[in-house]
């Protein structure tokens, strides 16, 4: 490098250009789609992300701004993206859809595209995330309502294009989510908007809607929970009794919650299949995660690589699911059922990490958690609420009250002399003065502008009577609005009752809760659909072999036991094709507890014997008989009766013998068993073979 190149590092190196030390980083990523969600990082994101700039930290220059632009953008993504806010259970794109929406909201359909296009006022993400992220939202129905198709969530299809479909705000969001008198408001990403921090939100929206989110090392996957059953735990809490709350799908199924561990554990969700007839099943509800064209391509994967049978199926799915699938001949319905649980996405477990963002940093927490800060958020919003509404309550008594005097005692006519503003305000303090004791508080300058605007038409229309009724009436509404704020829990309770009554019949549980599920062993339902074969000739076995020995019917879980002629044997996994020799003795399937049968013989005599082979370690060789030695009966089970034949022999009086193993006890593959015979054997069978003499002698052999 030449010397005009070298940095002098005593000099304070030169900012990137766009990049400056006091702005932090804005890093445009893929867009969010109203999904997201794994781990609280270690240091405060806040912390992090505020931290001034130092330009002689170690590493210095440009190292540390791209550390310091990685957290901006992890800080980023963590809470302006992928994870929801604990205050209103609503991601930024979310929240910011339904602003718009609340700002356009005339009780008419809108078009999506129209409000897409007002919430880019406030996402600066782009039309695809928002469009998005409204078509997930009109499918959980709480918030929005859609008309026209916004996709299909049993089959995935997708959404119709946003200009051809059409929402509104459900009135359950008009009336619980939304008050602009208190709602507290930042500038929107260019400045030109306000737009809420969080909306005042009287629902558990975290834990009604269900959400799935990936930042920068966090991400969270909060599964959707029963409406009616959450405001059920929430007055639970409120009275101060036990509750519990499980997960509950749009898509339904049967779950299993023994692992739920109040959201920081996992659920098992099962379809809902029923047996139409001995050879059809139906499926009629489908797990979450899954549609019905992925659960189709699982059952075809299983089919293809043998685990299951099926004959055909067919997807008559349209606004509730329903998939035929017909066994082939020799299956039962039932067993199908048991093998579509066990090896397609039938059957899926779906872990819950719940991760939110509160007081501006990620943490996790639990089911309970969450409702019981809900709980108190609808507390603190309630009671807001009434104070305001006590506030206002009291100005319109202060100022029918003033309203009254000033046209019943003629204050106006006071002000008719006067030349001056000063002097006018001055008659109007004057004319209240022997009146002050009627007042709900001291009269301001505010109160006397408010009472000059009225105009001579409503002081000569002004009726007495109908004057005393809405004051009597205000008076009544204050009074209600004051002993609710002093039985602060039963008003709360009341409302949430009132909110269960009205809105619980319309969200009944979809998901049926079950205490476990049947666990189906997988080799127990597995079909036998691989057929073992041994090709002498060739010298290779497996169920791409078309030989002739040992034909095994296996299921894809088998193992297969291989026995050769100098005694050693192995057990492998289900062999395609695999190469053994021509010296195969046996080919069976393994069971520690069979027992087998074998004479062999050595240099000096011949021994039978009977184990069983126990626990064997996969595709290690081992032993049945002494080195050296030749087998001569290998068999499965015990049999009556062995028939022993002897080679010709100078002086041999017996060539043929008998035995019965079943007096040989029985021990592990290493034993040497019991001494048949000193003499050259020529066979041993369990049936009579050709040349067996029943004229000649026989005798039988006895083990001592």
């Amino acid at each position: 490098m030449s010397a005009k190149r070298k940095k002098d590092s005593s000099q304070p190196e030169l900012p990137i250009e766009g990049i400056t030390p006091s702005a932090p980083v804005k890093t445009k990523s893929t867009g969010a789609n109203g999904n997201g969600a794994d781990h609280v990082i270690a240091e405060t994101v806040e912390a992090v992300v505020h931290r001034p700039f130092d330009p002689k930290q170690s590493g210095g220059g440009l190292h540390t701004r791209v550390d310091r632009g990685f957290l901006d953008y992890a800080s980023y993504v963590i809470r302006d993206r992928a994870i929801p806010n604990l205050a209103d259970g609503l991601k930024p794109v979310q929240r910011r859809i339904m602003w718009a929406l609340h700002e356009k909201d005339d009780g008419r359909f809108i078009k999506v595209a129209n409000v897409v296009g007002h919430t880019m006022q406030y996402h600066p993400h782009g039309d695809a995330s928002i469009g998005d992220a409204l078509v997930v939202l009109a499918n959980k129905r709480y918030l929005i309502e859609g008309q026209g198709n916004f996709g299909n969530i049993f089959t995935g299809d997708p959404a119709a294009a946003s200009r051809y479909i059409e929402c509104r705000l459900t009135e359950l969001a008009r009336t619980e989510v939304f008050n602009d008198s208190i709602t507290e408001f930042i500038p929107s990403y260019d400045g030109r908007n306000k737009e809420p921090v969080s909306l005042p939100c009287k629902l558990p929206l975290t834990l009604m809607l269900g959400t799935e989110g990936i930042a920068v090392g966090l991400s969270a996957r909060i599964l959707p929970h029963n409406f009616p059953e959450l405001l059920e735990a929430q007055i639970a809490i409120l009275k101060k009794q036990p509750f519990k709350c499980l997960p509950d799908f749009p898509t339904g199924g049967l779950m299993d919650a023994r692992d739920y561990q109040d959201g920081k554990g996992s659920v098992k969700v099962r379809a809902k299949i029923k047996t139409k007839d001995e050879s059809t099943v139906v499926i009629k509800e489908i797990p979450p995660t899954t549609t019905t064209e992925s659960l189709i391509a699982s059952i075809e994967d299983a089919v293809q690589k043998g685990k299951l049978k099926v004959k055909s199926i067919n997807d008559f799915t349209s606004e509730t699911v329903e998939i035929e699938v017909k066994c082939p001949a020799g299956v039962d319905a039932e067993k199908l059922v048991d093998a579509l649980y066990a090896f397609t996405d039938c059957e899926v477990s779906i872990a819950s990490r719940i991760v939110v963002i509160k007081d501006n940093r990620p943490v996790e927490l639990t089911v309970s958690e969450i409702l019981r800060e809900n709980t108190e958020q609808l507390v603190r919003i309630l009671k807001r609420e009434l104070e305001l509404r006590e506030k206002n309550l009291l100005d319109e008594l202060h100022y029918r009250t003033l309203e009254r005097i000033f046209i019943e005692e003629r204050i106006y006519k006071a002000i008719e002399k006067c030349k001056t503003n000063e002097a006018v305000l001055a008659s109007v303090y004057e004319g209240f003065k022997p009146f002050k004791k009627q007042l709900v508080r001291e009269i301001v300058d505010a109160d006397v502008e408010k009472l000059l605007q009225v105009r001579i038409r409503r002081i000569s229309l002004f009726d007495i009577n109908k004057h005393r009724e809405e004051m009597e009436k205000t008076k009544a509404e204050l009074t209600g609005t004051l002993k609710n704020l002093k039985g602060l829990t039963r008003y709360v309770i009341g409302h949430l009752e009132a909110l269960l009554e009205k809105y619980g019949p319309l969200y009944p549980r979809l998901t049926t809760k079950s205490a476990r599920h049947e666990e189906v062993d997988v080799k127990a339902v597995a079909f036998k659909s691989f057929k073992v074969a041994y090709d002498r000739e060739t010298g290779y076995v497996g169920y791409k072999v078309s030989g002739e020995e040992f034909k095994l019917e296996c299921t894809k879980f088998d193992k297969v036991l291989l026995v050769f002629k100098d005694g050693t044997y192995k057990v492998t996994e289900l062999p395609e094709k695999f190469f053994v020799g021509p010296e195969l003795f046996y080919c069976g399937l393994p069971d520690r507890e069979k027992i087998f049968t074998c004479a062999y013989t050595d240099r000096n005599a011949s021994y039978l014997k009977r184990f069983t082979f126990g626990g064997t370690i996969l595709n290690k060789a081992y032993s049945c008989i002494p080195d050296k030695s030749r087998i001569l009966f290998f068999a499965p089970e015990t049999p009556k009766l062995l028939y022993v034949r002897y080679k010709p022999a100078l002086h041999q009086k017996i060539s043929q013998q008998t035995c019965e193993p079943e007096q040989v006890e029985v021990k592990s593959p290493k034993t040497r068993g019991r001494q048949l015979s000193i003499k050259d054997i020529s066979s041993v069978t369990a049936e009579p073979t050709r040349g067996w003499d029943e004229k000649a002698a026989t005798t039988k052999i006895v083990f001592a």
